[in-house]
């Protein structure tokens, strides 16, 4: 709304802010711009708006209501007193007195009323312009007020536990479309989260993550281990089988490949027929000895294949040298850039994965994390145990929140009342509250006036 009103010490939509001057004179502006303590500038969020304006237009109507009564009592006043002294007998002495009571109640409550905002009349009088001058002060004591009585740990743990968090989230979380919305809401922070998120910088952590953990553990023992199940379960042995079968397959294919190796590497003085012989004979017996391998499962071979795997099995797991070997072995494989490279990059396949899964309302993530919502709730909503150990976290945490926190919690107040202009201040207020103040002062005048006729009444019974 638009501002009807800017001060000149920073009003949010005015000039330059200057110094706001501290209160310390009589009249709550002594102290030069120098020596003055150095103030915040007024709140953006509080200003003088139409709204307040309004306010203060009524505000008005009722202060002239309450002064044209202290008129009226005024002026009944000096005709009862003329009446009087002019012989007239009777009521002029009674409302004479009730309208001299209602003069001074009237001026005693207007004397009250202004006090609190500014000084009557302009009269550096003591304990007058109450809110500018103590303005900084009522704010400090609001906040202790506010930090003692409602931020101590009792209070909040009370309040906390009498909201009875746990069973209203667990029947809130088991409505269905609580629940969906709850999984939209977790599938938009996760996208959001994950767009922020570089992947410069995710990939160097989790390359770094996963190359110090590998590092961490030796795998020797743990393979070790594991290839000693696998040759006692017989899984190995669909291995041998496919290896058996490629390799019978690729001699069938080069053969002359083969026999072409075996001359080329015989001596330069053996005849060429001879180097044929040996090589056709070489490609023949290699042959029989894979396609034997293949065809008998219990072929010599095999069997010599399962005790060097049993036998490197317990050295991984127990013989020093070979553990040793097979570090550095892992050693050189993570440091190698092209290892590197495939772990970073699997950070953008992950994300991916994910980012596609919380887009996709029927996803299995999406589903699973609905049934888990879903499943929650309905144990919320009646297991006890569960609630209780829930609200115990909530108020374990809000106890240490406004314990811990309580004095910047609290300073927040009296900050805010502190930057606060004076003036502005004390207007805004008069504008919320003064329409009431000036029925204080119409009820002075009445009760006032009430008061002085029962006195006079009771003198006048008494022969006084």
């Amino acid at each position: 709304m638009e501002r009807i009103e800017r001060t000149k010490s920073g009003e949010p939509g005015g000039g330059p802010a200057e110094p706001a001057r501290a209160p310390g004179g009589a009249d709550g502006s002594s102290g030069t711009a120098a020596s003055a303590p150095v103030r915040h500038a007024p709140l953006a969020s509080f200003a003088y708006t139409a709204a307040d304006e309004e306010k203060r237009r009524g505000v008005r109507r009722m202060k002239t209501t309450a002064t044209g009564l202290l008129l009226l009592v005024a002026l009944v006043y000096v005709l009862a007193t003329w009446a009087k002294n002019a012989g007239v007998g009777g009521w002029p002495g009674f409302v004479a007195a009730a309208a001299e009571a209602g003069m001074v109640g009237a001026l005693a409550d207007w004397f009250a009323v202004t006090a609190l905002f500014k000084r009557p009349l302009g009269l550096p009088i003591p304990h007058t312009a109450i809110i500018p001058t103590k303005k900084d002060q009522l704010g400090a004591s609001l906040g202790s007020f506010v930090g003692e009585n409602f931020l101590s740990g009792d209070v909040v743990r009370g309040r906390i536990h009498a909201l009875g968090i746990g069973g209203r989230l667990g029947a809130w979380l088991a409505e269905p479309d609580h629940a969906d919305r709850v999984t939209a809401e977790l599938a938009t922070a996760l996208r959001g989260a994950l767009t922020v998120l570089r992947d410069s910088d995710v990939q160097a952590v989790v390359g770094e993550a996963i190359t110090r953990r590998a590092n961490a553990v030796e795998v020797g023992p743990g393979l070790g281990k594991m290839l000693e199940t696998i040759v006692a379960d017989g899984g190995h042995r669909r291995v041998v089988d496919l290896l058996c079968v490629r390799a019978h397959d690729w001699l069938v294919l080069h053969g002359d490949s083969v026999m072409d190796a075996v001359q080329g590497g015989a001596p330069g003085w053996t005849p060429r027929f001879v180097d044929k012989r040996v090589g056709e004979r070489v490609y023949k017996e290699l042959l029989r000895f894979v396609t034997e391998m293949r065809d008998m499962p219990e072929h010599p071979a095999r069997y010599a294949i399962d005790t060097f795997l049993t036998d490197f099995a317990a050295d991984l797991q127990t013989d020093s040298d070979t553990r040793a070997r097979v570090e550095r072995l892992k050693s050189e494989i993570l440091g190698r850039r092209e290892v590197q490279d495939v772990i970073a990059s699997a950070w953008s396949s992950v994300r991916t994965m994910i980012i596609t899964a919380a887009e996709d309302e029927q996803s299995e993530l999406r589903l699973r994390a609905r049934a888990s919502l879903m499943s929650l709730g309905a144990r919320l909503a009646t297991d006890g145990r569960l609630q209780a150990k829930l609200e115990g976290w909530l108020e374990d945490a809000a106890v240490y929140v406004v314990t811990t926190y309580r004095t910047e919690i609290t300073s927040l107040i009296s900050d805010t009342v502190a930057s606060w202009d004076a003036d502005q201040t004390s207007k805004k207020i008069e504008a919320h509250i003064g329409r009431d103040l000036q029925f204080i002062r119409i009820n002075g005048t009445v009760v006032g006036a009430l008061a002085g006729l029962l006195i006079y009444t009771v003198s006048r019974a008494f022969g006084a």
